[in-house]
């Protein structure tokens, strides 16, 4: 619900007798409520005719983002990165489509694709790393291969664990403190 309506109607005002109160026509307070943000010298004006603050009066960008996350369609996405489990450039590709296609470009849904990001980065610098150590340290070949059965692993646990959490209390088990996208 729109502030000023709540508040008008908080103090039993029409939009006409708001209005007159606070020196604005009519259609000013119609278009308000109807989303438009008040600015300047209708904001001030408002806010002293309601009794409240300016800031009270301002609508919260934050608190409209996170009204609109659709959690059963992040976990959706997050899943999908399943399917890049095994072809790395899969489980951040189809996330990422999915996420524009359905218009769902929210913190959560990009905390999703950067920790894919991320994840793929290291597991291609670590794979490529075991194929030089054995050669270094002159022991066997086979850390190559535990590389590239573990990698998987972690990373089905990781979407597994987010999904399940992502269920459980609409967070993000593993998330990164920034985003890369």
């Amino acid at each position: 619900m729109n502030k000023l309506l709540k508040y008008r109607e908080k103090l039993n005002l029409t939009q006409e007798e708001l209005a007159e109160k606070a020196g604005v026509s009519t259609r000013t307070i119609q278009r308000i409520e109807k989303g438009t943000e008040p600015k300047g010298h209708t904001l001030k004006v408002l806010a002293k005719a309601l009794g409240i603050s300016e800031d009270d009066l301002k609508e919260n960008k934050s608190e409209s983002k996170t009204k609109i996350i659709n959690y059963q369609l992040a976990k959706y996405i997050n899943l999908s990165s399943i399917f890049g489990v095994v072809f790395p450039p899969l489980n951040i590709i189809l996330p990422f489509l999915i996420m524009k296609y359905k218009k769902q470009a929210n913190e959560v849904n990009k905390q999703i694709i950067s920790v894919q990001v991320l994840y793929t980065i290291i597991g291609v610098v670590v794979c490529g790393l075991s194929l030089f150590i054995p050669k270094w340290l002159g022991t066997t070949k086979q850390l190559f291969l535990m590389t590239l059965i573990s990698f998987p692993i972690i990373n089905l646990f990781i979407i597994i664990r987010n999904a399940i959490e992502l269920d459980k209390s609409q967070k993000l088990y593993i998330r990164l403190n920034f985003s890369l996208i």
